[in-house]
């Protein structure tokens, strides 16, 4: 694993080498905090307001004081001098700071890191499998980007052992949510659809922009309870996420999907790439 040579932390930048989190702060303890990953093209943090207003909401959801927009701003483009990168993935984590060593929290400020890696592409189409775990839609997490991520790790891992790249999960009540890191839009008979936030889907960045993109463009999309059976007889199937922008599925399970050859998945991509173009805060 190569890790970048260095980090910005709680206001400065320090070698990755050097960098030290106490063994006492809540995020290590028990996953107590959230966080906010984003792409960076020719040094510039692509959609940044999107995310700090949900990095805002999510620390407004877990009581825990949220960065000014500068300051995550500048924070970027530091660490990106610093590491001497102008295409990146960048990742802001807050936590709660020090804490006891169970559940209740200390009265220490909270930690703040932004880590900036190269951005590596993805295939041209993503394999995904639907695991057995589920999304608690009630869950006192839904909703909220938390560092808690343990669930994901599992659920990934299951799909890296299947040949796949990402995980699908279905809700409590049997309805399709999301993959560990992304939104998942389904074709049926000609129609895009995508579950709704209430089914306790992150309400992703991309995500929102594909639906005005496709809104800019005509394409209706519909935010509907889904079945997560829709993913065996869905037509076409794609991912959205940060990383992965609108991202078309070649396989659910081992079922062969139509990946980039989709009708409606290419009006998607297309409404998307028009939409974002030439802007870096859309």
């Amino acid at each position: 694993m190569n890790l970048p040579a260095n980090i910005w932390i709680n206001g400065r930048i320090a070698s990755t080498a050097e960098a030290r989190i106490s063994p006492f702060d809540h995020g290590f303890i028990v996953g107590d905090g959230v966080f906010e990953t984003l792409v960076a093209r020719r040094g510039n943090p692509f959609t940044p307001t999107r995310h700090w207003k949900r990095l805002c909401a999510s620390c407004e959801a877990m009581s825990i004081p949220a960065p000014a927009f500068e300051t995550c701003l500048q924070a970027m483009r530091e660490i990106m001098r610093a590491n001497n990168l102008d295409d990146a993935r960048v990742r802001i984590t807050i936590t709660s700071g020090d804490g006891p060593l169970g559940s209740d929290r200390g009265d220490s400020a909270p930690t703040m890191t932004v880590v900036a890696t190269s951005l590596k592409p993805w295939p041209p189409t993503e394999s995904v499998v639907v695991v057995p775990w589920v999304r608690n839609e009630r869950g006192a997490l839904a909703g909220i980007k938390s560092i808690s991520y343990a669930e994901n790790v599992r659920a990934l891992a299951r799909a890296h052992a299947s040949g796949a790249g990402e995980a699908l999960l279905a809700n409590t009540r049997g309805e399709l949510c999301e993959g560990t890191g992304s939104n998942v839009f389904v074709v049926v008979n000609g129609r895009v659809q995508t579950p709704p936030l209430s089914s306790g889907c992150l309400a992703g960045v991309t995500r929102a922009l594909a639906l005005e993109a496709c809104a800019a463009a005509g394409v209706t999309v519909e935010e509907t309870e889904l079945p997560v059976s829709v993913l065996t007889s869905c037509d076409e199937a794609f991912l959205t996420s940060s990383t992965r922008d609108v991202h078309p599925l070649a396989r659910i399970d081992q079922r062969e999907m139509p990946g980039v050859s989709g009708v409606m998945t290419q009006r998607v991509m297309k409404a998307f790439q028009d939409f974002v173009a030439g802007r870096d805060d859309p």
